[in-house]
């Protein structure tokens, strides 16, 4: 007689295996390496169109005039607190310093945009409001100044 001969796994046990095998090493990634990865790169969104308004300041006034036409709000007026708030809240998301603080007015920045601006482009807002409410909710991450405050606060709090 001969012996049985053992049957193959099917290919789909191979490929969970696989998939199995990827989710374990992606999971390994330190989810501060993420935050920081957001942290920078949405700052960089909005810094880099706060000096675009720096460079181009009356551009920037006549794009609120004729293009933007944000409700309530005058031009000029208009031009420079977005500027400032592009310029200024972005600094602090690099260090990672006041970050859940410096995510709220981005996220109404984004809205304002969103429904008044370029309604249409709304899967670009998404990712930007989705960036900002990680931050937000989850915070900065291990390699940030809120980090070293929160350690330095706890520390002397005797917690």
């Amino acid at each position: 007689m001969s012996e049985p001969v053992a049957a193959k796994p099917p290919l789909t046990a191979g490929l969970r295996d696989a998939f199995v095998a990827f989710r374990a090493i992606v999971g390994k990634v330190p989810l501060s390496l993420v935050q920081l990865a957001m942290r920078i790169s949405i700052g960089f969104v909005f810094f880099n169109s706060g000096l675009l308004k720096l460079r181009s300041f009356e551009f920037a006034v006549k794009l609120f005039q004729d293009e933007y036409r944000l409700p309530l709000l005058d031009p000029v007026l208009a031009a420079q607190l977005a500027m400032t708030v592009e310029i200024v809240l972005p600094l602090f998301l690099f260090v990672g310093l006041a970050t859940r603080l410096a995510t709220l007015p981005l996220l109404g920045m984004v809205a304002v945009i969103e429904i008044f601006v370029y309604p249409q482009a709304w899967v670009e807002h998404l990712l930007w409001a989705s960036t900002l409410v990680v931050l937000l909710t989850r915070g900065p991450g291990v390699f940030s100044i809120d980090h070293l405050v929160d350690r330095h606060l706890k520390r002397t709090s005797g917690k």
